[in-house]
C-alpha cells in the first residue's frame, strides 16, 4: 500500500524566477534586461506572431505552392464487428443515433465505417453507410441485414 511517507518529488527542482529591477549590482537593474528605447522596452508590448520589425515577413515571401486536402477531407471513425457485438443486443438497430447514445461515438456529425475486426453472433441490424469488405463478408457469412446506399 502506497502511504505519503513514501511518496517522493521525482519532478525538477523549482526554478527561481528572475528578480529584475533591483539595482545595478544584480546585472538585471536599469533597463531590467529590455535593453533600451523601442517598443520592446515599454510595458504592455506583445511581440505578434511572424512580425520582423518592419521587413516584409519571411512566410510571406514565400511562394504558395499544391493543395492540400486536409480542410476538405472525410474522416471516419472505425468501429469494429466486435465493439458492436459488445454494445448491442439482439433484435436493435446500429446506427448513427445508437451509436452515439452508447458513447461509441462522440458526437453526431462523425462519419463511421464497420470495420471487420472481431466476430459478431448477435442478430443486429446495421443501417450504416460505410461498411468495409471484410465486415460485408463477415455480415453476409452470418446473414446479418446491413444498409448500403447504391453509391458505395
Amino acid at each position: 500500500m502506497l502511504s505519503l511517507g513514501a511518496l517522493k518529488n521525482t519532478s525538477r527542482p523549482k526554478k527561481s524566477i528572475k528578480r529584475v529591477g533591483r539595482g545595478l549590482g544584480s546585472g538585471l537593474g536599469k533597463t531590467s534586461g529590455r535593453g533600451e528605447k523601442g517598443a520592446g522596452s515599454r510595458s504592455g508590448y506583445k511581440r505578434r506572431l511572424g512580425y520582423e520589425g518592419g521587413q516584409f515577413r519571411t512566410f510571406m515571401k514565400m511562394p504558395i505552392r499544391g493543395f492540400n486536402n486536409a480542410r476538405f477531407r472525410d474522416e471516419y471513425k472505425g468501429i469494429n464487428l466486435g465493439q458492436i457485438d459488445a454494445a448491442f443486443e439482439d433484435g436493435e438497430i446500429v446506427n448513427m443515433e445508437t451509436l452515439a447514445d452508447r458513447g461509441i461515438i462522440k458526437g453526431r456529425n462523425v462519419k463511421v465505417k464497420i470495420l471487420g475486426g472481431g466476430e459478431l453472433t448477435k442478430k443486429v441490424t446495421i443501417d450504416i453507410s460505410t461498411i468495409s469488405e471484410s465486415a460485408k463478408e463477415k455480415l453476409q457469412n452470418a446473414k446479418i441485414p446491413f444498409n448500403v446506399p447504391s453509391n458505395a
